[in-house]
């Protein structure tokens, strides 16, 4: 998902990214249990320049994410995913990975210079794609409601809006592996460390090759 939205989109079937991944040892199953692998697995495969991002979505990292997204590239997250596949917590028994490539900002006011209303939603703008467009001011931390990132898990059919805040309190809360997947008898690829090693407190910023960013 994240690769059909960096320039030029990457063409690679999902079958050959999990043969890949099991080549270089990443997976068993198909599980990516560590953000460190996601990151070299995407790197090889999407020829994309790839951040990844440790102590959390929170703090100095919120406007790093905020301005990667406001810029157009996606972001891949770990979380715990509720059956409605919005971020809970569950202590990592139910982690997931998810792809969010954009973000909804409460302002209070919109900046002048190349944005648009949306017709059918007053309120709602977005930037102009063929007119420059000075930045919006991000809402500071803490603003309840005021951010939400526009993701999706694979295997929704929809792209949801998750309040920021939740994201990053699921991504951070990633440190058990499942009990039930323990006891399935199935071999599952998990890093040194652990959960809490491999995705705790971690997402990746995927960029384009040539991207000055």
């Amino acid at each position: 998902m994240a690769g059909t939205l960096l320039a030029p989109p990457s063409g690679i079937p999902l079958e050959r990214l999990v043969e890949m991944a099991m080549e270089r040892g990443y997976t068993a199953q198909g599980e990516m249990f560590s953000v460190a692998d996601m990151g070299k697995l995407a790197q090889e495969t999407l020829g994309c320049q790839v951040e990844q991002l440790h102590g959390g979505l929170g703090g100095p990292n919120r406007a790093r994410v905020l301005w990667h997204l406001v810029s157009g590239h996606p972001l891949l997250i770990p979380y715990d995913e509720d059956f409605n596949h919005e971020p809970c917590h569950r202590k990592g028994h139910k982690a997931h990975w998810a792809v969010s490539t954009g973000v909804l900002l409460g302002v209070r006011a919109v900046p002048r210079l190349g944005y648009s209303e949306d017709p059918e939603l007053p309120g709602l703008f977005h930037p102009v794609p063929t007119m420059p467009h000075q930045p919006p001011a991000l809402p500071e931390e803490g603003s309840a409601g005021a951010v939400y990132l526009l993701s999706k898990q694979g295997k929704s059919w929809h792209y949801q809006l998750w309040d920021y805040d939740q994201v990053r309190d699921s991504n951070l809360q990633l440190t058990d592996f499942s009990p039930s997947r323990a006891a399935d008898g199935r071999a599952y690829v998990v890093p040194a460390g652990g959960v809490r090693a491999g995705l705790c407190g971690q997402a990746l910023l995927l960029r384009p090759r040539d991207s000055g960013h």
